[in-house]
């Protein structure tokens, strides 16, 4: 057992921790609590703690390690060029069947410096050159094997409504060109797959073969509901959109970015759809960005929608998550709301709550320890646990 004490605790799941101390044993957190001047009793360890080896935080502020639910790490590479580009699949606008842990290299450079940066966790997504992109991934950014990094081999499926499906494939003379044919898309495969469901459905029942359809069976868990479809849309009426398709067809929903989600609040809260908000650092490079900033992030927050902060790496740099949370701050997202931003909220979002996202008894220990408060962009990992492994001292 070790204990990390003499820190300031930011449990996320409830207020800071004054002189506290976290225990971790087998890579899970087994208490957390109050010690001051070294006095473990409050942690309930009886004479557990009396053979404990002891961290000394010196001070600093212990958080949750850090989550970005939308990336692009690993398939997007930094620096190569053409040969690390694995983000999108522009030989067809329906690709469900594409899985980004398939093109993720665990070897690029960016995800040593995400972890150096307090960031522990990343959601990979395909691109959004495509109407359906594919299936993303929850990894780990330490490690040499993706299979051994996963946390959620499928965690959504990756679509986008807008500029960019219609721009690239208006542009070669297919469709979609126009918004109406994206939905049309969604439609027809989401028809397809509901329709291929019920004909499995009733082959099992005759005890008869069904021809397999890897783009379909790529779909059922979508229209099954057992995945989000995680909806790349920018503008009011796309983000619209999405939402209407979604109640058409009976499916789960994550808008990813969400710039102008400030404009239909009351339509994400009525049917209960969270946001992955950003990113909102940057130019305004095209016409649907141009209601972009942080002010969006702390709108949805306030008015109780779930929302998590992302960097879109690389469109913002992965280690710049935690500038991203300041910003938000500066913007109007209260302190709390910053932090759960890119810690416990985008767990929910990825359906890994139980496991990572706050500092709470049998949750694994993804830890930071920061020198200051993690909401100054002055602030930095001093030292940094994944799983109660140390992989990071400052």
């Amino acid at each position: 057992m070790r204990i990390i004490h003499n820190v300031t605790v930011l449990p996320v799941s409830g207020p800071a921790i004054r002189e506290g101390a976290v225990a971790l044993e087998a890579g899970r957190i087994v208490a957390v609590g109050r010690a001051p001047g070294g006095d473990f009793d409050s942690l309930g360890l009886g004479r557990a703690a009396a053979s404990a080896t002891l961290i000394d935080g010196e001070g600093g502020v212990l958080t949750p390690g850090l989550i970005d639910a939308h990336t692009h790490l690993g398939v997007s590479e930094e620096a190569i060029g053409p040969a690390g580009d694995d983000v999108n699949e522009t030989t067809s606008p329906v690709t469900p069947d594409l899985r980004a842990i398939d093109g993720i290299n665990p070897e690029e450079t960016a995800l040593p410096r995400a972890l150096r940066a307090g960031v522990t966790a990343v959601c990979v997504l395909p691109g959004s050159a495509n109407v359906i992109g594919g299936s993303g991934a929850v990894i780990r950014t330490h490690g040499t094997v993706v299979d051994r990094m996963l946390l959620r081999e499928n965690a959504g499926m990756k679509a986008a409504f807008g500029e960019n499906p219609k721009r690239f494939y208006g542009s070669k003379d297919k469709a979609p060109a126009t918004r109406m044919a994206i939905a049309a898309l969604y439609r027809e495969w989401l028809t397809k797959a509901r329709d291929y469901d019920a004909r499995k459905a009733r082959a099992r029942e005759k005890g008869e073969p069904v021809d397999t359809d890897v783009k379909l069976e790529a779909l059922l868990p979508v229209v099954r509901g057992e995945i989000p479809l995680r909806a790349h849309a920018h503008r009011a009426d796309d983000i619209a959109t999405a939402i209407r398709i979604a109640r058409e067809f009976g499916l789960r929903l994550v808008i990813e970015h969400c710039t102008e989600g400030h404009k239909v609040v009351d339509l994400l809260l009525e049917h209960g759809i969270p946001a992955v908000v950003g990113p909102s650092m940057g130019a305004r490079g095209k016409v649907e960005l141009r209601e972009k900033g942080f002010e969006t992030a702390g709108v949805l927050a306030r008015a109780g929608v779930l929302v998590a902060l992302t960097t879109d790496h690389g469109v913002m740099h992965i280690e710049h998550l935690q500038v991203a949370a300041a910003l938000a701050v500066k913007a109007g997202m209260t302190e709390e709301q910053a932090l759960a931003a890119v810690t416990l909220s985008p767990a929910r979002i990825l359906g890994l709550e139980e496991r990572l996202g706050s500092i709470d008894r049998g949750k694994e220990a993804d830890l930071v320890l920061w020198s200051g408060d993690p909401l100054d962009v002055r602030s930095y990992p001093r030292r940094v646990w994944v799983a109660g492994e140390e992989v990071v001292t400052a």
